[in-house]
């Protein structure tokens, strides 16, 4: 089984906030990077015990949150293919996640957002998604099944939600209620900070659990592909800025959803 598995820090057990831990110039980014890469390196372990033969670790961070001197030597790494589905194709089984957080708008989700804090939305066919939803459906395009995820509690019940039966593991909780739908993006970015964590130790221990236990049943079990229907349409939201107001942006493609996710903002 080959599988692609994407990562980002904001969902890793530990990481705290934006300002200190997921910028470069974050007091604790490096130390970020070392929880986020050693999460990575759990679910390596599990997939590859349960049978995979192939992983190929996708650092979907947009500064870069995996430390290639301490990923697994059995994997492969990459950055900036640049477009999504990020260089994964039809050789590919599964694709997994590590690390994630949930979309914009999430009530008690922990770093919730959506490429950026100042997109308040984006829904695809009337479907609302964020990050983990954009990944996989582009897998599903591919038939590419989607078979783990691990991140906050609120991102595993939003994957639960997209994909029935999915495996998925929490390493943390928000505490911070509401969705935040009137703040701009400075403020949204310093809103939903409030966590309860697993140890680091823990929580990589339990991705290792849950990747195993996905292998095993993706083996036996039908899960994990999204029912996509064309025309494809892409409604996106910012959030209003000091000198702009509330923007929406619609975007179509007619075949393919990885084509429509590629497509520039008419607005932004």
């Amino acid at each position: 089984m080959k599988i692609a598995l994407m990562t980002d820090m904001e969902g890793v057990a530990g990481v705290l906030d934006f300002e200190n831990w997921c910028y470069p110039d974050g007091r604790y980014f490096q130390i970020g990077r070392e929880f986020l890469t050693l999460e990575a390196n759990a679910a390596i372990g599990g997939f590859f015990d349960a049978g995979a033969t192939e992983v190929m670790v996708i650092d979907g961070h947009g500064y870069g949150g995996i430390n290639p001197k301490l990923l697994d030597s059995r994997a492969e790494f990459c950055k900036y293919f640049g477009a999504w589905p990020y260089g994964v194709d039809e050789t590919f089984d599964a694709v997994a996640w590590v690390g994630q957080h949930p979309r914009s708008r999430t009530e008690f989700g922990h770093l919730s957002h959506t490429q950026w804090p100042n997109f308040l939305e984006i829904a695809v066919n009337g479907m609302p998604i964020g990050e983990l939803g954009q990944f996989a459906l582009c897998a599903s395009e591919l038939g590419v099944r989607a078979i783990f995820a691990s991140g906050d509690l609120a991102l595993t019940k939003e994957a639960q939600a997209l994909l029935p039966g999915i495996e998925t593991v929490a390493v943390k909780r928000g505490t911070t209620a509401g969705t935040g739908d009137d703040l701009p993006g400075k403020a949204y970015e310093k809103r939903n900070l409030g966590a309860i964590h697993l140890s680091p130790e823990r929580a990589r221990n339990l991705i290792a659990e849950g990747a195993f236990k996905a292998v095993k049943r993706a083996q036996n079990e039908s899960f994990g592909l999204i029912d996509l229907k064309p025309p494809f349409e892409r409604v996106t939201t910012f959030r209003p800025e000091e000198l702009k107001p509330k923007r929406v942006s619609v975007e179509t493609h007619p075949t393919s959803v990885i084509a429509l996710l590629n497509t520039a903002y008419a607005a932004r």
